[in-house]
């Protein structure tokens, strides 16, 4: 199955703290029922905090529990690319078939979708199809949907349907869970003040 999941992104080894504490609930509500509670699920927030990872979590849960359901995780630049492809080598009908067959979409930087005006126009009756038949569909960008520019509004008013949850810059306690939780992975170790100097001077 081609997920394009990186089963590294669990939430096993995401480290919550208050600054990710709504998102990472609305995640695993998504993870065990998709397609039933907010949907869209509309995850924002800066570059580095943890959306890539918390939306590929939701996949590779759903993967594991339950192993019959189609996803897919694409970037938009992957997916404007694919849209490209598909119209120079008139194959668009293979392009709609392999997209609205999908039981979960996760798709990442919706942001730069901004201007491309065909891509949006796939992207919106791809998105109406999945949404018509329950599908979950699961979105990542680094502002909310209304400050997203040239993007249409009828796609704003889909992201504004389901559930908008912002990831913000965490703690210092948070960023040194995050030092050690990464240190751990990679089997390596450092003092204490190497993780606070760390953690302190960069957010």
């Amino acid at each position: 199955k081609n997920t394009n999941l990186n089963s590294r992104y669990t939430f096993e080894n995401f480290v919550v703290g208050s600054f990710n504490e709504l998102p990472h609930a609305a995640a695993k509500a998504v993870a065990q029922n998709p397609g039933a509670l907010y949907n869209p699920l509309f995850i924002y927030g800066g570059v580095g905090l943890g959306k890539t990872h918390l939306m590929q979590a939701i996949g590779n849960e759903i993967y594991h529990n339950l192993p019959d359901k189609r996803i897919r995780y694409i970037s938009v630049e992957k997916f404007t690319s694919e849209v490209v492809s598909s119209i120079r080598n008139r194959s668009m009908e293979e392009f709609k078939e392999k997209y609205r067959e999908i039981d979960v979409l996760i798709i990442d930087d919706v942001q730069f979708l901004s201007g491309k005006e065909k891509t949006q126009e796939e992207f919106f009756h791809t998105f109406n199809t999945l949404y018509e038949n329950n599908k979950q569909v699961i979105i990542s960008s680094d502002r909310p949907p209304r400050s997203i520019q040239a993007l249409a509004e009828r796609l704003k008013s889909r992201f504004e349907g389901g559930m908008i949850t912002d990831i913000s810059h965490p703690d210092t306690e948070t960023r040194l869970a995050i030092l050690k939780t990464k240190a751990q992975e990679k089997e390596v170790n450092f003092s204490d003040d190497i993780y606070l100097y760390i953690a302190s001077n960069i957010r």
